[in-house]
């Protein structure tokens, strides 16, 4: 059924896919590509193991490269798959930074858009006794962190003008940029910087439109996405609309990288799936912290009452990080004429970024 649509007229073939797959009809599965049991158009990809040290990898809660299960697909060159490398336990840390830390000021949060500065700057501490006591019902009211629909960080994404700019930065964190750079190292990008971050906070009506990544200033970095929590399709298409797209499956603790000629592909999520093992999180999710990082690691324990508040979320949440570097080494923003920072500076503080997500999160956006 999927095939035959892209023979159809009318529609570009990706928006005729995009509808398809978010459609919610479960019966037409079957294609979609699904990396924890590789098939046709699954290549092996060749990781740098010798570029991670075992050590390094350990310090980012990673299992050592040379354990890594990497795959390519064909017809995609620069597309690489990385079926969830993280060692038992330490998903816990990146969804607690996702929930915790990172959407603290200074960093942005669509939250900040439409509401009071001293309303968001505690989303975990307002959200935690909501999510504590939560019941299954779709009806009763979303707590702050389950409004939460996107984070920035690093060069902070303008949704209006899609550019970043030099005046608006905030530090990034370095243990997320630490995990970052010892990615792309195995994946043959040493020297990644780490400048920029987008995390997307999606429900299971949530989807993410069609859209390439072509922002940044530096196109020959990779796009660095983590996956956590439920599952979601995934839709990777070509340098045209009218290119149909692959769809595959992202499942919890799954990492997509994207380079060379994959780098600036159109791209989207129409749709978020349960847990296909059919319990409330994926295993994964389940396995214990281990005890045995070393001092030096960039992992910290999340403790139990702050992992009960993470999984009462992840039950109907998925969680992407995206990372980027936004400029080659010694490049700089080139220079904004003072209109150009006025409308810069306008756009951020107005209700547009808001609607331009919600957009972005629904059927007929693009970006």
């Amino acid at each position: 059924m999927a095939a035959a649509l892209t023979q159809e007229g009318g529609e570009d073939a990706f928006r005729r896919l995009f509808r398809f797959y978010r459609r919610g009809d479960r019966s037409d599965l079957g294609g979609i590509i699904d990396f924890s049991a590789p098939g046709d158009k699954v290549v092996s990809s060749e990781l740098s193991i010798s570029s991670v040290s075992d050590q390094d990898a350990f310090r980012a809660g990673l299992q050592p490269v040379s354990q890594w299960k990497a795959y390519g697909l064909e017809g995609y060159p620069g597309f690489i798959f990385i079926s969830n490398p993280f060692l038992s336990g330490c998903q816990h840390h990146w969804v607690k930074q996702c929930l915790k830390t990172y959407p603290q000021k200074p960093n942005v949060c669509n939250l900040d858009m439409h509401m009071a500065a001293e309303e968001t700057t505690d989303l975990w501490g307002q959200s935690q006794k909501h999510l504590r006591s939560k019941g299954s019902s779709k009806c009763a009211p979303r707590s702050l962190l389950e409004r939460l629909r996107w984070v920035t960080l690093g060069y902070h994404y303008n949704w209006n003008t899609k550019k970043y700019s030099a005046d608006h930065y905030t530090p990034f964190p370095s243990d997320l940029a630490f995990l970052s750079e010892q990615m792309a190292a195995a994946c043959g990008f040493q020297g990644f910087r780490a400048e920029a971050g987008i995390l997307n906070y999606y429900r299971f009506d949530s989807s993410l439109g069609i859209h390439v990544d072509e922002s940044e200033l530096d196109h020959s970095q990779p796009l660095i996405s983590f996956s956590f929590g439920q599952s979601s399709i995934f839709l990777l298409g070509g340098l045209k609309r009218d290119e149909a797209p692959t769809a595959m499956f992202m499942h919890s603790g799954d990492i997509m990288i994207m380079s060379g000629f994959s780098r600036l592909l159109y791209h989207a999520v129409p749709r978020i799936l349960p847990n296909p093992e059919g319990t409330a999180l994926p295993s994964c999710l389940e396995e214990a912290f281990p005890s045995d990082l070393p001092d030096s690691s960039v992992i910290k324990h999340c403790s139990e009452e702050d992992w009960k508040i993470c999984t009462k979320y992840l039950e109907t949440s998925r969680i992407n990080m995206t990372i980027r570097q936004v400029l080659a080494v010694g490049q700089s923003f080139p220079n904004e004429s003072r209109g150009e920072r006025e409308r810069h500076a306008a756009s951020e503080s107005c209700d547009h970024p808001e609607n331009g997500e919600v957009k972005r999160h629904k059927l007929n956006a693009d970006r």
